[in-house]
């Protein structure tokens, strides 16, 4: 069975009395389990619905001095009613920002900004514990309570009203007014081994300290109603007030009361270090004065005398206890006051300094007596305090490097302040870094670093090349430096390092450097033809690109090539060429080789001649120096003779073929190393038998000319 709706319920009543919030009260209806209190702002940009168990119910998380729209549905276990018909209603003001303060121990100043939309504010003032109640209404931003009681905790409530006379919501804040001014009532002197005096005086009401001050600057502190002043100065005229404290701030200081200490004055006084005495007044009716000195490792030393001081050795870092008591023929004085002195810290001692890295200095040094404070300090940063601590060990860094600092450790006390006569020590920072300003190669192994020199005095300078495998290094007094026996085809990371006496210094920035490529291991010429040469060699490390020169005082032939290999032209005959090759790198490093020189090699102008005896002298002219030997080569299809001719001879004499057939001939140097010249060309001729037509005409005695054949 389907359940209906709820009916309708009616709204009765809508208020607000906090700023964020409205209360609904409305008519509950049979049938409703629940109800649902809808919010909506004027604007459109607020929508809340809120569900409450009946009348009446709050709208929350609103803003303040805002119109909302108001509606009630009725709920049940399935459905909702329609909303109810709609009430506007507008929230309150919010409360005043209260801040508070107690300018005096009878007054109290409030103030706060002004809250939007107020056209005056209420403040109610109310002491703790009492029914006592003032109220103030105002349109200002400011109300000043007067008349208080000093010492005593009272609370503000503020509320703002807006224009329609609505009271907006309320703040409360508790402040207390300052304590009342303290009466001293007794001031006496302390007995002990140390001179001081007693202050006592009356509690006041809200007081949480209270702080007893000399009129020589000296001070006490308490939460009773007396404290100890600590020591105090022997036959002074003093006067002394309290002031009390709480949260609000000090009262006004007590009327002061004066006070009178010891009747007679010692002091000691140490006018150079180890140099001190004890002084007193002078008391009447006293024949002598016994000066009592001890030192706090129990060392005593006494002095009588009639006059009115005493000098005693005095070791720095030490406290000394002093009492003189006056004699006359009666007797000494039953009571002497007992003063301390201690004497200016002892410096320090063994102080070392070390370079920890290559702008911070180190300084250690050991402890000594009387010191609870140690201060660094160097002359050339302007003595600015480096450390100021009770470790013995103190860093100097972000010090200028190559710079010579003098540093002085002093110790401190808080009785006798800082021991100035302890002597600086002098260290150097290390040397600063140097840069490397160009590479310049000098062979094919030698590279000039040219760097900076940024250090003064005796500072040598290193230059490393470090490589994968291997590393070499330089040194040199001054800005230049000669890395020596590189090898070719290698890459270096060069780097500049300055050294002195007192360390090194940081490696400066690097720079790369490439060394050349390395030369072929070997080069070989061969001559192809009389006018041509193939130049091969073996790939050098590192080289892309080579250029092969051919020179001689004739002319030359060079190329330029990727390969291991070159033909080349314009050879002439017979010549002696120097052998020259660049290795060039990718980037354009070059290695320049130079190889044992060729000899151009050819034969020029044969001649041929039959002699009597059936044999041949085969003549020939070769261009340049004779210093090979020939080869004369006879072949045909019916003999094969060969003739070898000694360096500087010029014709071989060999077997002549037999008749009715064709032979060549063929005349060619052999190099020094039995290589044959294979590019020489051929000379061909015939023998005619006895008959023929082609006759051969004789020449006595013993030659006769076959043929004559000269090279172009």
């Amino acid at each position: 069975m389907c359940s209906l709706a709820p009916e309708v319920p009616s709204i009765e009543e809508a208020y607000s009395k906090k700023s964020d919030s409205i209360t609904v009260e409305f008519t509950e209806v049979a049938g409703a389990t629940s109800y649902i209190v809808r919010a909506e702002s004027r604007s459109g940009d607020f929508f809340s619905e809120t569900s409450v168990g009946g009348s009446p119910g709050t709208v929350q998380q609103l803003q303040p001095y805002t119109d909302y729209i108001l509606r009630v549905i009725s709920v049940n276990s399935g459905r909702r009613s329609q909303p109810s018909l709609a009430t506007e209603n507008r929230t309150v003001v919010m409360a005043p920002d209260l801040e508070t303060d107690a300018p005096t121990n009878n007054t109290i100043n409030v103030t706060w900004p002004r809250v939007e939309h107020a056209v005056f504010y209420t403040l109610c003032l109310f002491q703790q514990g009492s029914s006592t109640r003032l109220k103030r209404n105002t349109t200002n931003t400011m109300v000043v309570f007067d008349n208080l009681t000093p010492g005593t905790l009272y609370c503000i409530k503020g509320t703002a009203w807006d224009t329609e006379g609505r009271i907006g919501d309320d703040l409360t804040v508790c402040q207390i007014t300052r304590p009342p001014t303290p009466d001293v009532t007794h001031v006496q002197m302390t007995q002990g081994r140390s001179l001081g005096i007693a202050v006592y005086w009356l509690s006041v009401q809200g007081a949480r300290i209270y702080t007893a001050l000399t009129s020589n600057g000296k001070n006490c502190s308490s939460q009773n109603n007396y404290c100890f002043i600590i020591p105090a100065e022997c036959g002074q005229n003093r006067s002394v007030s309290v002031i009390a404290y709480n949260d609000a701030g000090p009262s006004s200081p007590s009327q002061p009361v004066n006070y009178i200490t010891c009747g007679y004055i010692t002091q000691t006084l140490e006018p150079t270090a180890g140099n001190c005495s004890v002084m007193w007044d002078s008391v009447p009716l006293v024949e002598h004065y016994i000066a009592y000195i001890k030192r706090d490792d129990g060392a005593e030393h006494s002095c009588n005398t009639t006059k009115t001081t005493c000098q005693f050795f005095c070791m720095c870092g030490y406290t000394y206890l002093t009492s003189v008591f006056p004699y006359n023929s009666a007797g000494s004085s039953l009571f002497a006051h007992v003063r301390n002195y201690t004497t200016i810290p002892c410096c320090p001692h063994d102080v070392t300094i070390k370079l920890v890295s290559t702008e911070t200095l180190e300084i250690m040094w050991s402890p000594v007596k009387g010191s609870e404070l140690y201060k660094t300090t160097a002359a050339e940063t302007h003595d600015v305090i480096h450390c100021n601590d009770t470790s013995p060990v103190c860093a100097l860094s972000d010090l200028k490097c190559n710079t010579g600092y003098a540093v002085t450790v002093t110790s401190c006390c808080e009785l006798r302040g800082c021991n100035t006569t302890c002597k600086a020590h002098i260290h150097e920072t290390a040397p600063c870094t140097p840069q490397i300003v160009s590479l310049t190669q000098i062979n094919n192994s030698t590279y000039k670093v040219l760097i900076t020199t940024p250090n003064t005095g005796d500072t040598n300078y290193t230059i490393t090349a470090t490589g994968r495998y291997d590393r070499h290094t330089c040194h040199s007094p001054n800005d230049r430096c000669e890395l020596t026996q590189l090898p070719c085809g290698k890459t270096y990371e060069v780097t500049a390092v300055a050294t002195s006496a007192v360390g090194k210094s940081l490696p400066g920035f690097s720079k790369i450097l490439e060394t050349g490529p390395c030369c072929p291991m070997y080069v070989n010429v061969t001559q192809v033809t009389q006018a041509m040469t193939n130049v091969t060699w073996s790939p050098g490390h590192g080289a892309r690109s080579y250029i092969v020169a051919l020179t001689s005082l004739r002319g030359h032939a060079k190329c330029h090539t990727l390969d291991t290999h070159c033909l080349m032209g314009c050879i002439t005959c017979g010549t002696n060429y120097s052998v020259y090759l660049e290795a060039i790198s990718s980037s354009g490093h070059k290695s320049e080789c130079m190889y044992k020189g060729f000899s151009s090699k050819s034969t020029h102008c044969v001649k041929l001649y039959r002699r009597s005896n059936n044999t041949l002298r085969v003549y020939w002219r070769s261009l340049g120096t004779q210093i090979y030997n020939h080869t004369v080569q006879l072949s045909g299809t019916r003999a094969n003779n060969t003739c070898m001719a000694a360096a500087g001879s010029m014709y071989c004499d060999m077997e002549e073929g037999p008749c009715g057939d064709v032979y060549t001939v063929v005349v060619a140097p052999v190099g020094h190393d039995g290589v044959i010249v294979l590019f020489c060309q051929a000379r061909w001729y015939s023998v005619p038998c006895p008959g023929s037509n082609a006759g051969m005409s004789k020449y006595h005695p013993s030659f006769h000319l076959l043929i004559l054949v000269c090279c172009s």
